[in-house]
């Protein structure tokens, strides 16, 4: 088995209310849906390292940093915007949650046909250069492509986002920069308002309306497949955000876990073509607790092949 769960230990105590979607329950509703498919068993597991100045500055403006660092508080709560909550853990979860793909990097790039999944929060893909917003605080996969780039010499590195929601973030940070390739798919028009039009040439947006169904989001994002494979990635990082589902509370498509499960397996082939299968994977959104344990299930069986499948039965 190549699949290694990345995790960090301060992701279940980061709390913005009892009454707010983003909570602690969700990485609880991931671990019992992968002890109940097998997965839990099969999967290698790894503790994530916090992450340095050093490499939250790659992505994000030095002075954002420092705000957030000077915001944490101590006791009680602290809110960024109306969705965005510290309390006294967050800070610690977020640095966690951002050196979770740097060291899910680093394993990925130690050999072959290997595929991390980041089962952390807070998440990140909202989070630009210098501003929190939509539950996020630092932009866990930009600053895990950065480091990428940064510490292993990659030149080529594909982002993958499936969140319902776009990822105004990592478009903010990687827009113009012609190492990396985006592609997203989100619902529009929808939070965070942003996306439409493209912002630049790496930049490849799939807006597509409420209602969406697994027929037509598949046939809106196989276009993704040809452009990432001429782009030719020596890793795929994914966003995997699962707010797209039907059961989902937060937004207006129609996706199952069926379409999880065949997208990542398109992803996987891609690796499988263009990096020696290298794939590391940071959960983003997914707030109906059933359905998102029940996908991230699905994700990992389709990123990981016939070694999930077969683990997973």
């Amino acid at each position: 088995m190549t699949v290694c769960i990345f995790r960090g230990n301060t992701g279940s105590r980061h709390d913005m209310g009892p009454d707010h979607p983003e909570s602690p329950d969700r990485l609880h509703a991931i671990d019992d849906q992968l002890l109940a498919s097998g997965l839990d068993m099969v999967c290698e597991h790894a503790e994530a390292a916090t992450a340095s100045q050093q490499q939250l500055n790659l992505a994000h403006d030095k002075a954002y940093i420092e705000r957030i660092f000077a915001r944490a508080p101590e006791e009680g709560t602290v809110w960024l915007d109306g969705d965005t909550a510290m309390n006294s853990h967050t800070l610690t979860a977020a640095l966690q949650a951002a050196g979770a793909g740097c060291d899910a990097v680093d394993w990925v790039l130690q050999s072959n046909d290997r595929q991390a999944f980041c089962a952390v929060r807070p998440p990140g893909h909202h989070a630009e250069h210098n501003a929190a917003m939509g539950f996020c605080f630092f932009n866990n996969i930009a600053v895990a492509a950065h480091h990428a780039m940064n510490a292993h010499g990659l030149s080529r590195i594909a982002i993958v986002d499936f969140d319902v929601h776009h990822g105004n973030g990592t478009e903010d940070i990687v827009a113009g920069d012609e190492r990396i390739l985006f592609c997203s798919a989100f619902q529009h028009p929808f939070y965070p308002h942003k996306g439409v039009p493209a912002s630049a040439d790496n930049i490849i947006a799939t807006p597509l309306a409420a209602g969406t169904n697994g027929a037509t989001f598949r046939e809106a994002v196989a276009p993704w497949f040809d452009a990432v494979a001429a782009f030719k990635p020596e890793l795929i990082l994914v966003s995997a955000g699962f707010d797209g589902h039907a059961e989902d509370p937060m937004a207006y498509w129609r996706l199952r876990e069926d379409d999880y499960k065949w997208i990542s397996a398109r992803i996987r082939e891609l690796a499988n073509r263009c990096c020696h299968g290298r794939i590391v994977s940071m959960l983003e959104g997914g707030y109906d607790l059933s359905a998102l344990g029940r996908s991230v299930v699905a994700h990992i069986k389709g990123m990981s092949g016939d070694c999930a499948e077969n683990g997973g039965a």
